[in-house]
């Protein structure tokens, strides 16, 4: 079983085309190499090989780099599946986990973070805590963006460090992280890493 996030930049010609793209190749580099493992294609789409477990922690990880800059946005699409045809290109492999992420991502109208696999109800649930966790991720500013991604990235880390990162007070950083609805989408991302594999 593998994931396969499908994504696209929301209104990419309102932002300087090189800021976005070095900070989405680096968060896309974390997880493999281009243009195996993931690829960008027609100017502000890209597609990402992850494994299962990994998939949600890492949309929304890509949904908060690009939310550091300020009037764009990311739509993205997870699908949970198999892989049965390994192409030197991501672009070009193929199996169920494509096809999910594409049809998922042809589906998001209403929303710009969605899941689909070959477990309906599972689908329901995580799709239900998406809509509600989008309420406060879609508002993010970039400022908090910038700290829910650092956070994500270093869960090692307590709030004292964070706040020396930033230079910081860990005040600002509580409250940056309540903001961002920081404990909850962890809470989430625990529930989707519990549940997806089963």
């Amino acid at each position: 079983m593998i994931g396969i996030i499908t994504g696209d930049i929301i209104n990419s010609r309102t932002q300087d085309v090189s800021d976005w793209l070095t900070e989405l190749k680096a968060i896309l580099n974390r997880y493999g190499q281009a243009p195996k493992e993931w690829e960008i294609y027609r100017g502000d789409s890209f597609q990402l090989e992850i494994s299962p477990k990994d998939a949600l922690k890492t949309a929304i990880l890509i949904k908060a780099g690009i939310k550091q800059f300020k009037s764009i946005d990311v739509r993205l699409a997870i699908g949970i599946g198999e892989k049965t045809y390994n192409a030197n290109s991501i672009t070009e492999s193929n199996g169920s986990a494509f096809i999910y992420s594409g049809e998922c991502f042809e589906q998001l109208k209403k929303t710009n973070l969605a899941i689909k696999s070959d477990n309906p109800e599972f689908d329901t649930t995580i799709n239900i805590m998406l809509e509600l966790a989008l309420l406060t991720m879609n508002t993010w500013t970039p400022t908090t963006a910038s700290l829910l991604k650092l956070a994500l990235t270093h869960p090692e880390y307590n709030q004292m460090q964070l706040a020396e990162l930033t230079e910081s007070t860990q005040g600002n950083v509580s409250q940056g992280l309540k903001r961002a609805g920081y404990d909850e989408i962890l809470k989430m991302i625990q529930f989707f890493t519990k549940n997806v594999s089963l």
